[in-house]
């Protein structure tokens, strides 16, 4: 039997990622974007409909059995425009009566989180986009227990691979072809990381497993546990991939290898009087300072029932497959999406 999803947002780095891993593993692919998409594969069938009329892309959509919330709003209009967009997908996904899958992030856990999240962990967040995206879940939840919505929630860390827009290539080695790399926090403290293309993988997972009727809750959480590093592991990882792809620096009298140096919050901070842009950043900037990782073991053992196992590529293919796809060397990524069966 063949699969069909709808995905919103698809002309997004994870939205894109998302519609080529499901249209590699055989699912039928709609996509919906603010802007004509970009997608270049065969077979998949963009819709006109826009996300706030939520009958006629219902309509459109007919017959998908999961609906993808990829959208992002730019971070200066995540205040305002977040939650409305979030709700419109909602009732699509009713309309449709279809399995509402959602990426979640860690904005949702306060400065008070501990090391290791799990899936019941309380979500005390100081910061408006972390209650927004509490609010998000709540409503999926809600929805849930009133029997008018199926829902899973993906939550990772931050992602990086499958091209630009992450703060691999935004920050960290935005200068790596000048032999510089910044970080955004301290050191020695672990961070949580998820190589967009395994994550996709176990989002086409789920939404097998929830198209089929086997995931045995109408709302499910479940965490994404990818690489958890510390900013000295990060770092060292980036140049072992820049080494591999012939990119670290030539010695000099100075010595040899990349020049290292922090982010400099307290100007961005500064700043965001300013750009609205720097406010929302330095807004999530304890997300650097505190220590936390993301435990997947729900997750494995939800798949493991179905024996499907995560695909999981080791720290340095990731690594250099991300900077492969951003373009500083000539060569094809590793990691590619299994053919269609």
């Amino acid at each position: 039997m063949t699969h069909t999803v709808l995905i919103l947002g698809a002309n997004g780095r994870f939205g894109s990622a998302a519609a080529r891993a499901f249209h590699a593993a055989g699912w039928q692919v709609l996509t919906q974007a603010r802007s004509p998409s970009a997608l270049k594969l065969s077979g998949v069938r963009a819709m006109k409909s826009r996300l706030d009329d939520v009958d006629a892309l219902a309509r459109e959509a007919a017959g998908a059995q999961v609906v993808v919330y990829a959208v992002n709003p730019p971070y200066t209009r995540w205040a305002a425009e977040a939650l409305p967009l979030a709700r419109h997908a909602m009732d699509v996904a009713e309309r449709l009566q279809a399995c509402f899958m959602l990426p979640g992030n860690v904005y949702n856990f306060g400065a008070d989180m501990p090391p290791l999240l799990l899936e019941d962990t309380p979500q005390h967040a100081p910061t408006r986009k972390g209650r927004i995206r509490i609010a998000m879940e709540a409503e999926l939840q809600t929805r849930a227990d009133n029997g008018r919505l199926r829902s899973v929630v993906l939550r990772a860390g931050d992602f990086y691979g499958s091209g630009t827009g992450s703060w691999l290539d935004l920050v960290i080695a935005k200068d790596l072809r000048q032999g510089k790399l910044v970080y955004p926090g301290p050191l020695n403290v672990p961070h949580p990381w998820a190589y967009l293309p395994d994550l996709v993988q176990a989002m086409v997972a789920l939404a097998t497993q929830a198209a089929q009727g086997q995931l045995p809750e109408a709302f499910s959480r479940f965490h994404f546990e990818g690489h958890t590093l510390t900013g000295a592991e990060c770092l060292a990882a980036v140049e072992r991939a820049a080494t591999a792809l012939h990119l670290r620096p030539q010695s000099n009298s100075q010595g040899s290898g990349f020049k290292h140096s922090g982010l400099p919050w307290g100007l961005i901070r500064a700043g965001g009087i300013v750009w609205p842009q720097w406010r929302e950043l330095a807004e999530m900037a304890y997300l650097w300072d505190v220590p936390h990782a993301l435990s997947g073991a729900a997750l494995r053992e939800c798949l493991a029932q179905h024996a499907v196992a995560l695909t999981t590529t080791s720290v340095d293919i990731a690594f250099r497959d991300a900077l492969i796809a951003l373009g500083m060397a000539a060569q094809s990524p590793s990691t590619v999406f299994p053919a269609r069966s």
